[in-house]
């Protein structure tokens, strides 16, 4: 007996879950060297406590005993999930939306999935600017799609000249990361209009019409007055797939949701199918306790400014170790340059940090060869204190 050949190939890879492989091994290094001597910068887990209002919601309904109370709903979602929902999405996107828009979903990764499940036939493509979240590759592979990955532009924006020139007519989606990770930029909105112009100019050439999907987890978590545009008021055939992971801390209740702008010409269509696939994928539905939970406090203050004070204190100390970075817009993520002694190897690189106790992220995982990614959600000791160890990691490069 043997386990898929690609999935064998594919999970032995070196760049393959680069991330989840140091978080691992940063444990492992955390029980041999003390916690407090071990930089992890490898994993986007937010740190900070949820909001009041996610306890004071959980405690309330973990008192209730109706009968049912746990049981099956519709694989959709709760009705009052998919109107509060729909309520969220219509005050970020400026126009009206109702709840049977709205698909609930086991986090943004599963919206993906279950998305991408609905609208992809054998060997159709789907378009990313890279760099990109690492894990797009497996979710379109899942489904017998093709990534087209499409290098950005030089600050890292979308370079729509480049997209146009890879759509074809097998061309199902385009994904688009805003705020991005792993670079932190948010995508300002003269850029996603001239993606709209490219997306339907595509279309009107005779050729099958994108479907534009917003992956938005970090969406409220931006820095220096910049702004996520809305994209419904754009772009008729657009999908947000979001989740509570980052913006509420709830990364490991796995609740999200499908959203498709009440315009999309077959949303019903779609609706319908990212329902049937949410059954079919083995999900059944995105989780019942948290669906209740995220209804009543979806619209929680956040106070985020501890990240950014974060990036701020992290920057500070990359630039006294003489480490080029981008400075990030949203998401708690640095983007690296890796210097220039390894010749763009960055796998080579973070093995190499390795030794200082720094753990970072290859930027090949998410198709940004020659840079590496730092997650800032981390206390603010272990930023300060690895001040030392990427002064002594660079000065060393120059023996």
């Amino acid at each position: 007996m043997a386990i898929s050949t690609y999935i064998k190939e594919t999970m032995t890879s070196r760049a393959s879950g680069v991330i989840r492989k140091m978080f691992e091994e940063g444990i492992q290094l955390k029980a041999k060297y003390g916690a407090e001597n071990v930089f992890d910068f490898s994993l986007g887990n937010p740190d900070l406590d949820p909001p009041e209002s996610v306890f004071k919601a959980a405690e309330e309904l973990a008192e209730v005993r109706e009968s049912n109370f746990h049981g099956y709903m519709p694989n959709a979602g709760y009705p009052f999930a998919r109107k509060a929902m729909a309520e969220k999405t219509s005050a970020e996107q400026g126009v009206p939306v109702d709840a049977d828009c709205v698909v609930m979903s086991v986090g943004a990764a599963g919206a993906l999935n279950s998305l991408l499940k609905a609208i992809l036939n054998e060997g159709d493509e789907v378009v990313v600017p890279a760099p990109f979240f690492t894990e797009y590759r497996h979710y379109v592979k899942n489904f017998g799609g093709k990534l087209i990955e499409v290098p950005a532009a030089k600050d890292f924006s979308i370079d729509v000249n480049a997209i146009a020139a890879s759509l074809t007519d097998k061309t199902a989606a385009v994904i688009i990361n805003s705020p991005n990770n792993p670079t932190g930029r948010v995508y300002p909105e003269e850029n996603i209009r001239d993606l709209v112009s490219v997306l339907n100019a595509h279309a009107a050439s005779g050729k099958r019409k994108p479907y534009l999907i917003c992956d938005e987890p970090y969406r409220a978590i931006i820095y220096d007055n910049k702004k996520v545009p809305a994209i419904f008021p754009l772009y008729d055939s657009a999908v947000v797939v979001t989740s509570f992971a980052k913006n509420l801390s709830l990364p490991g209740e796995r609740i999200g949701y499908i959203c498709v702008n009440p315009v999309c010409p077959d949303k019903d269509d779609v609706v319908a199918a990212c329902t049937f696939t949410t059954r079919i994928l083995g999900y059944v539905n995105a989780p019942a306790f948290f669906q209740r939970v995220v209804s009543k406090c979806w619209n929680a203050y956040v106070d985020y400014s501890l990240y950014e004070k974060r990036r701020n204190e992290l920057m500070e100390v990359l630039d006294a170790a003489g480490i080029e970075h981008l400075v990030p817009e949203g998401a708690f993520y640095m983007w690296c340059k890796v210097p220039d002694n390894f010749d763009g190897d960055d796998m080579e690189f973070c093995d190499y940090l390795k030794k200082y106790l720094i753990l970072a992220a290859p930027g090949s995982g998410f198709g940004g060869k020659g840079w590496f990614r730092l997650a800032y959600c981390v206390a603010e000791s272990c930023i300060l204190n690895s001040r030392s160890a990427f002064k002594k990691a660079v000065e060393d490069l120059k023996k």
